[in-house]
């Protein structure tokens, strides 16, 4: 039996404990300065408060401090924070970190810089651990439509395990598969990583719908914006294909679980489509983020934020054109210069013809 270490006690990270502990295997699962609350009642009642589940018997809890000793004789590294941390999370894992293992990332997003060059995270991550470490052990990812509770509680759920070495992938797989997780591997890294980085953005998008119904009195009402909703959805996911080529994936990653499944699940409900809903409902973005949804996060605007920023540096350089990405230049807009909600339909699916 294997032990996997994991930093971050969030709720995903922790739901993908249970999976692999019903096969045997130990975890430590280690908070961040964050997730002190967590491991207390982890420690004292067994109990995530997120969750609101009883842990698996082979996870034990441990405190940032305590992180030496539980990651010293792991064989498998988690990345368990949100986009956030990332960069925090890639600073302890070059301490902690040691030749051989298997680094697994749940951690979804990209940085860009001033040119507007994209960078995944499970990049970010290696080049903070820097050589020659980062070359001594594996990196991998998990992505696809997974809701962590419907994961902790057994739900059928399907995911890829996607990285570059193929040996670690199948290793991962056996670890984690149950009768209730399934899992592909893939070796197109960058396709699914970009899927599942760009997913968050169109999922804000997907709560503009029924902001609009309630602004105009009509939550209840017979016909509701199916229509509205799928065209934004298909937009989206035309855009999160067009990214995965221009940096350099699979495009038909886009097709599966790690493009249209991940985003479909993403689109169903959460902060991300709650913001949106307010945004819908006419409420200017500034006052959705500081007024009524202070403190929450929202890593689907955090993508709009950094990947829709990278749009006017790549147009400046002719990388894409003025017409590409149109549905993340108006979410751009509306987070950034709180801009009213107006889609450019006209610019969907390559312009009208």
């Amino acid at each position: 039996m294997s032990t996997v270490a994991i930093l971050g006690a969030g709720i995903m990270a922790s739901a993908l404990t249970f999976p692999v502990t019903d096969n045997g295997h130990q975890v430590n699962l280690v908070g961040t300065h964050l997730d002190r609350d967590i491991i207390d009642s982890i420690q004292r009642t067994g109990i995530h408060p997120e969750l609101g589940l009883k842990m698996p018997e082979n996870v034990t809890a441990f405190q940032l401090e305590e992180a030496e000793a539980a990651f010293a004789d792991a064989d498998v590294a988690m990345s368990g924070v949100n986009s956030f941390g990332v960069d925090w999370a890639g600073a302890h894992l070059a301490t902690l970190l040691k030749p051989g293992m298997k680094v697994l990332s749940i951690t979804k997003g990209m940085q860009a810089d001033e040119n507007g060059k994209l960078t995944m995270f499970p990049d970010v991550l290696r080049a903070a651990v820097g050589e020659p470490l980062a070359s001594q052990v594996t990196w991998s990812a998990i992505v696809g439509p997974s809701i962590a509770g419907e994961l902790a509680v057994g739900h059928d759920t399907c995911v890829v395990f996607c990285g570059e070495d193929q040996a670690s992938l199948d290793e991962l797989q056996q670890m984690w598969t149950t009768d209730y997780y399934h899992i592909w591997t893939s070796t197109d890294f960058i396709g699914h990583e970009v899927g599942a980085a760009t997913k968050n953005i169109y999922a804000f998008a997907a709560g503009f719908a029924d902001g609009l119904l309630a602004k105009a009195g009509k939550e209840n009402d017979r016909y509701r914006m199916y229509n509205y909703g799928a065209a934004i959805f298909a937009q989206g996911q035309t855009e999160l294909t067009q990214f995965i080529e221009l940096l350099g994936g699979d495009v038909a990653t886009a097709k599966g679980l790690g493009g249209v499944g991940d985003m479909f699940v993403t689109s169903m409900g959460g902060r991300n489509v709650r913001a949106g809903k307010f945004v819908g409902q006419g409420i200017p973005f500034s006052e959705v983020r500081d007024t009524h949804m202070k403190g929450v996060t929202m890593e689907g605007v955090a993508a709009i934020r950094v990947i829709g920023g990278a749009l006017a540096p790549l147009t400046e350089r002719g990388v894409i054109s003025e017409d590409d990405f149109p549905l993340l230049r108006a979410l751009h807009a509306i987070i950034v210069d709180d801009a009213p909600l107006e889609i450019p339909w006209d610019k969907f699916f390559g312009g009208r013809r």
